[in-house]
Parts: C-alpha cells; sequence; structure tokens
C-alpha cells in the first residue's frame, strides 16, 4: 500500500521527536512492504518567522490532500512570554482543527507494568487504568467571541455549543465504548452552565440509539477528583474542548510522564496525530526528548488512519519491550542506569523492528 502522509514538525522539540516517529514509520513501512511518502509542512512559531502566520495556506493544502497528518508541537517563549503578540503559534492549532474539522480529540491513558511505579499516584489505585476521553476540539470558549470592553478593564470569553456539535462528538464516543467495555461518562457542569445543560440533555436523548451502553453523567470537578481516586473506574469519557484540555493533561501523568502518551484528532477531513506534549522549548537541540509519545501517536495512525492493526501492534510491541529494557530517555530513567539520547531511542526501535 502507498501513503502519502504530512509532516507537521513545528516547534521546540517537535522536529526532534517527529524524525524519530519517522524512522520508526519507514521502518515498519519496509517491514510490511508499504510505501510512504512524507511531505513537511511548516505550522506554529516556525511558520510565523518564516512567512508570518503560524498555518499557512500552502500547509492547510498538503493536510487537505494527505492521508494523514503527524504532527509534533507549536509554542516559543517568545510568544508565550508577550501576551500582547497579535500572532501567536497556538492560533495555527486552532485554525487549523477548525479548517480540517477535526472536532474530536481521541486521547487514551493507560499504564506500562514496566513503569507502573513512575506515575505519581499508588500502584493498587492505577493498576488496569485504560481509558479514552473524546474531547470535543472546535467549539466552546476557545472558539467563542472574546474581546475586551471597559477601555480594557474588563475581559470576557463566550462560551457556545450547538446541539449538533455535541450530538457528532457523542457519536464517536457511543461507537468507541460499543467497541470497548460499553461504559460511557458524559463529563459536564450542568449545574451551573447552560452549555452543558445542552450537552447533558442531548447525550440523554442519544441513549435510547445505544441501549447497550450504561451511560453516566458526572460534574468535571468530581471526575477530577476520581482521575486521581480511581481512575480505572472508568472507560469512555467525553466532553467539551475546555474541560478536556484540562482533564487529559491531568489524566496522562497516570502513566508516569507526559511524554508516552499518544493522540488523535479525528473529524471531517484528515485525521491529525501527535503526542500529548508541548514545544518543551528548553530541551530544544538537546536531544533528550522522550520520542515514545510520537512514536505511539505513529502506531495510532497506522491503526486508525489506514487500518493496518498488525503494524501498530509492532510498533506497541517494539516500545514496550524498549521501556521493559530501560532504553529510555532522561524522564524515565532510573537512577545510576543509562540515559539514552532521543536519537538513541529511535535507532533502538528502529533495530529492533
Amino acid at each position: 500500500m502507498r501513503y502519502t502522509i504530512a509532516l507537521l514538525a513545528g516547534d521546540g522539540i517537535g522536529p526532534e521527536v517527529i524524525n524519530e516517529a519517522v524512522k520508526v514509520s519507514n521502518a515498519i513501512a519496509k517491514k510490511f512492504k508499504h510505501e510512504i511518502t512524507w511531505t513537511p509542512a511548516l505550522t506554529g512559531a516556525c511558520a510565523i518567522d518564516a512567512i508570518g502566520v503560524p498555518y499557512p495556506d500552502e500547509t492547510h493544502d498538503i493536510c487537505m490532500a494527505a492521508d494523514a497528518v503527524l504532527f509534533g508541537a507549536v509554542g516559543h517563549p517568545k510568544y508565550d512570554n508577550d501576551p500582547s503578540a497579535p500572532v501567536r503559534p497556538e492560533q495555527g492549532l486552532l485554525l487549523m482543527r477548525k479548517k480540517l474539522g477535526l472536532f474530536a480529540n481521541v486521547r487514551p491513558t493507560f499504564t506500562f507494568p514496566s513503569l507502573i511505579d513512575n506515575s505519581p499516584l499508588k500502584r493498587e489505585r492505577i493498576e488496569g487504568t485504560d481509558l479514552v476521553f473524546l474531547r470535543e476540539l472546535t467549539g466552546g470558549i476557545y472558539f467563542g467571541e472574546k474581546g475586551r470592553k471597559d477601555d480594557g478593564e474588563t475581559a470576557f470569553d463566550t462560551c457556545t455549543y450547538t446541539r449538533a456539535e455535541v450530538q457528532r462528538l457523542a457519536k464517536k464516543g457511543f461507537e468507541l465504548a460499543m467497541t470497548r467495555t460499553k461504559k460511557l461518562c458524559c463529563v459536564d457542569k450542568a449545574n451551573v452552565l447552560e452549555t452543558s445543560r445542552l450537552w447533558r440533555e442531548t447525550v440523554q436523548a442519544m441513549e435510547k440509539d445505544y441501549p447497550e451502553v450504561t451511560v453516566s453523567y458526572e460534574f468535571v470537578d468530581a471526575v477530577a477528583m476520581r482521575l486521581v481516586q480511581w481512575p480505572n473506574s472508568y472507560d469512555v469519557l467525553i466532553t467539551e474542548n475546555l474541560f478536556g484540555d484540562i482533564l487529559t493533561d491531568e489524566a496522562s501523568v497516570i502513566s508516569g510522564s507526559m511524554g508516552l502518551m499518544p493522540s488523535a484528532s479525528v473529524g471531517e477531513h484528515t485525521s491529525l496525530y501527535e503526542p500529548i506534549h508541548g514545544s518543551y522549548p528548553q530541551a530544544t537541540g538537546l536531544n533528550i526528548a522522550n520520542p515514545l509519545a510520537t512514536v505511539l501517536s505513529a502506531a495510532m495512525m497506522f491503526e486508525d488512519a489506514f487500518g493496518l492493526k498488525e503494524e501498530a501492534e509492532a510498533i506497541r510491541a517494539a516500545v514496550n519491550k524498549s521501556l521493559e529494557q530501560g532504553i529510555v530517555t532522561e524522564d524515565l530513567a532510573k537512577k545510576g542506569a543509562t540515559v539514552y539520547k532521543t536519537s538513541d531511542v529511535g535507532d533502538w526501535l528502529v533495530a529492533n523492528l
């Protein structure tokens, strides 16, 4: 099979971790006799520096023409530290989601047996954790009306959702739950927010179409607490944009490192696969960043975008083996153990495959 993949490395450590995922993907393609054409494109701070916009039209055209997008990270301190900057890297990320119709962010959280004691939570609380968040990605407060008034002394951000936006996200949640343990949790703040009441009534109306799925409704603050206390009580969770942004970052540390969790953003056009971590600018060029989340994102791409489950499982098996044998970067290395560079981990995975 032949596949064209848009390669958006982005900023900071993005190019470094993307490079290792490309090496692993090429090794898998060779092993299973596939052909991959990589098409690099600019996004984020590097795109602003080059042409003045964070998500150029040319990049969008490349993404639309591709079978999938493999994405690194965006962000740079010169924009983070300047609240008055008129153009920001993150604007490119939001625009990309909107233009590609990426309305559902799929973020799994699971544990690795060899790293269970790396988690800040006790072993008995997290063993068996295997949950998936579906976060609505193109609506809510991030895309609502915003601005200043009263001579700049008052700021506002408006959270708006339509029933159709909730339905299309919830439909993916129900469908995913049917392939797993048939448990779905709708996360909202319906005791306070009108948008959350719309979410809840919309999901309740859809229950009849999925009679095998057991649905629960929980307030976002309660879920934040239970993710620390009993994360293995959840399976599939659906929620709006802001709540999902916060909760998925909280869930990500259950595994012991943000450098381990992959994600996918899916919707109307080309699906995008990316690690959940940011651009980590302090580590740029040091060859110390953990590439495994990006490599596992590539595994998600092979399975979900291309339907190549065996290839995806081969990548995951190699990653698990690298963790078991301690072929890891400094964030996961045990005291006194050998610390491997980003490129060393990628080379080991390729050799193992």
